[in-house]
């Protein structure tokens, strides 16, 4: 017992794997959608009420704020879709070694970029 014991594992040694990362950014998209879900309620509450509160909403989703929020909401969106896509895959046994899990990873992050800038290329220019 002379000699020091290191901490195991070490903070200065460890650092966040990519599936735990992921894992824990699938909850957090969950939890932005469930809010995002609100939002969008509130958007077709407006479209039933009338034009008045039709057009407020999209005043204020046509500000540059509410632009950011709608763009964060599709990167949520395609990343939770993707992850999503994902699990189904494990969930039929595809992808469970350790290179695999890495590689769908990295297939759900590229999706997410892919979707959403093919979804915004087609709001912008479609």
């Amino acid at each position: 017992m002379s000699r020091p014991r290191p901490l195991s594992p070490h903070l200065s040694v460890w650092r966040f794997q990519l599936p735990a990362v992921m894992s824990i950014t699938h909850r957090i998209t969950g939890i932005i959608l469930t809010s995002g879900t609100v939002l969008l309620t509130v958007w077709l509450l407006a479209l039933a009420f009338g034009e008045s509160s039709f057009n407020l909403v999209s005043l204020v989703i046509s500000h540059p704020i509410g632009q950011i929020v709608l763009f964060g909401y599709t990167v949520v969106l395609f990343y939770h879709a993707s992850n999503g896509v994902r699990h189904l895959f494990w969930d039929f046994g595809k992808g469970l070694n350790i290179p695999g899990v890495y590689a769908s990873g990295r297939i759900a992050v590229a999706a997410m970029i892919a979707l959403t800038i093919g979804f915004w290329a087609l709001v912008f220019f479609g």
